[in-house]
């Protein structure tokens, strides 16, 4: 009867030690100022924030996580209070992160990686950026300047990302951290819409796909991008015909959508009104900020007959109508996206575009660049 339990005894501990050797990383260094503060360790999965542990820091702000390891390089982040501090454990077995309570997220130290210092000059950069574009915000700026001055920072800062971030090495964990990072809650790069950044998506997911064929993450990269190439795919050359209906006792071409509510609204039925007609993509960088100019705009001029008829292309439905659902004037949306015949009627060639119909339905003129957007809405006013 002893020996039996001296080989249960053997057994049991045999098998704690061979779950002990399961394949884990660490997690380790200080938080100095943090005293009975919690520090947060949370993974951050496809489906969203998930909370792995926690701890109380001390006076001297040491911690420590282990987990298990994943079997492809996945993403997880350390978060004090409000702040977070973004990694990714690839083959790394230790993560080390020393940081200060005040400038957590920006100004910490981290050590284990390549991928992880690259990942925090990203984090750098796109601070940069959204505090650029918060005194952008600020300026004063007519619509029509700080629009274009909103950008040509997102463009300078893309190209910087695409050319040193993402195509010299897009097999990189970096590179896949790069795609998703975020300006006023809206994705820098579309995955969706643009064509220039379907590439990006395109050129980390073949890495992926051959470095981690099995891998969730490489497989909803590519499922992305095939949707984004169907959507930016160049249709074909046809000739496009005006309905009699929709150019009948009016000089505008009639647009005939949806709104979040599925109520019909004709653009020919504000006759009488001064409309801003706007096509756009809230899933966009660029969406955010603008439609805080548009705002402006409406609240300074709605109670003279002013009405914007903001006209969606973006892909994702419920995107759009969580996006819409607070903003004052008429928001439809064109299920058909970048193959809307309105973008064909309308010359549409790429996003925003914006368009002035004065109060007898006649389209005056085109936005652009050049465009003192305020101005020309009180001209025809």
């Amino acid at each position: 009867m002893r020996k039996n339990t001296y080989l249960f005894v053997a057994l049991l501990s045999a098998g704690l030690v061979a779950c002990n050797n399961e394949p884990s990383f660490k997690v380790e260094g200080t938080v100095a100022g943090a005293a009975d503060k919690m520090l947060y360790l949370e993974h951050t999965s496809l489906e969203g924030i998930v909370a792995l542990d926690s701890v109380k820091l001390n006076d001297g702000g040491s911690f420590h996580f282990s987990e298990a390891r994943p079997d492809a390089p996945d993403f997880y982040r350390l978060r004090l209070d409000n702040q977070v501090i973004n990694f990714v454990v690839d083959s790394t077995e230790t993560v080390k992160v020393n940081a200060d309570a005040n400038g957590f997220a920006t100004a910490y130290q981290v050590e284990g990686s390549e991928n992880n210092q690259k990942i925090k000059e990203l984090v750098l950069l796109q601070a940069d950026l959204q505090d650029k574009v918060n005194k952008l915000g600020r300026s004063g700026l007519p619509a029509g300047i700080a629009q274009d001055s909103l950008i040509s920072l997102v463009n300078t800062y893309k190209n910087n990302v695409k050319r040193n971030y993402i195509f010299v090495a897009p097999n990189k964990a970096y590179a896949y951290f790069a795609l998703f990072q975020e300006l006023n809650g809206y994705m820098i790069f579309d995955p969706l819409t643009n064509k220039e950044d379907v590439k990006c998506f395109a050129a980390v997911a073949t890495s992926l796909n051959n470095m981690y064929p099995h891998a969730d993450r490489s497989r909803n990269l590519y499922n992305m991008v095939i949707k984004g190439m169907k959507n930016t795919r160049t249709p074909q050359v046809q000739n496009v015909t005006i309905p009699a209906d929709k150019i009948k006792e009016t000089s505008i071409i009639d647009i005939e959508l949806k709104d979040v509510d599925g109520k019909v609204h004709h653009l020919t039925d504000l006759k009488g009104k001064v409309v801003l007609v706007d096509f756009t993509a809230y899933a966009s960088a660029v969406s955010g900020a603008r439609n805080l100019a548009l705002r402006d705009l409406y609240d300074k001029y709605a109670s003279q007959g002013l009405e914007i008829y903001q006209i969606s292309l973006d892909a994702d439905e419920h995107f759009w109508k969580t996006s819409a659902d607070n903003l004052p004037w008429i928001c439809v949306r064109d299920p058909q996206g970048t193959y809307s015949n309105y973008v064909s009627l309308y010359g549409v060639t790429q996003l925003p575009t914006a368009f002035l119909i004065n109060r007898n339905n006649e389209l005056t003129l085109r936005i652009d660049e050049k465009t003192n957007m305020e101005e020309a809405i009180k001209k025809l006013l």
